[in-house]
């Protein structure tokens, strides 16, 4: 290929467009020929030709000028790409594609897809924090318990992992019963435990600040075997 060449291949230009509406399109009723055509619309108007015509797009395409036409009609049906007055600096009128709708339409389709992935992720820890509840207690949840357990999700905000957490720390001293479980949640959010990680840390910490009489009494009851350290969260 001569330099002359490659220069003219470079000045062509290149699109760039978000993968998402190209892993998304189908789902924003689009076809291909649509598609295609946004993509043609949008290459024009980088390279300076804002209401390119049928007839120029048609000649990139396999359509003909008359399904072009009809392509661009449902285009802007759709709300994808809007036909605007603009003006020139010598004050004269012309006609532009604004394709602004499209990118608009784009984020407000991944913003959606995103909550409802998100709403699907949240009922499935919301089902496994009642099976582990119920695994736990050994039996189904009375309606009461269901109602705290919503209660501590919807209006106190803790996230279900730290409510297992909860549960957890629960199991481990002995207290396997939702008041001592709101507690140690009451305790956690006073003290802006959110994660995980804060919540190992401030249990490790608290079980480091017992009072030395308790660790007296454990010497004077030896044990033969290792048993797991206890706190009461009630005692806060």
């Amino acid at each position: 290929m001569s330099k002359t060449n490659m220069l003219k291949w470079l000045q062509e230009g290149n699109i760039t467009i978000p993968g998402v509406l190209l892993t998304q399109y189908k789902e924003m009723n689009l076809n291909e020929h649509e598609l295609l055509l946004l993509l043609h619309v949008i290459s024009f108007i980088e390279n300076g030709n804002e209401f390119p015509t049928p007839v120029e797009l048609s000649s990139r395409m396999t359509i003909s000028v008359s399904e072009c036409s009809e392509n661009l009609r449902k285009l802007i049906q759709k709300g994808f790409i809007e036909i605007k007055d603009n003006y020139s600096d010598e004050g004269i009128r012309y006609e532009k594609y604004d394709i602004e709708p499209l990118w608009e339409k784009l984020i407000d389709h991944f913003l959606f897809r995103n909550k409802q992935e998100l709403a699907i992720i949240n009922q499935k820890n919301e089902t496994d924090l009642y099976t582990c509840f119920e695994q736990e207690f050994g039996r189904p949840l009375s309606p009461f318990e269901c109602e705290t357990l919503a209660m501590w999700m919807d209006d106190d905000n803790h996230d279900p992992h730290i409510i297992k957490a909860a549960l957890r720390e629960s199991v481990i001293s002995g207290k396997l019963n939702f008041r001592y479980i709101d507690r140690i949640l009451f305790e956690w959010k006073k003290n802006g435990i959110k994660t995980i990680e804060q919540a190992k840390s401030y249990g490790k910490k608290f079980r480091q600040n017992q009072p030395q009489q308790r660790n007296k009494q454990q010497e004077s009851y030896p044990q033969t075997s290792k048993t797991v350290p206890f706190y009461n969260w009630l005692e806060q």
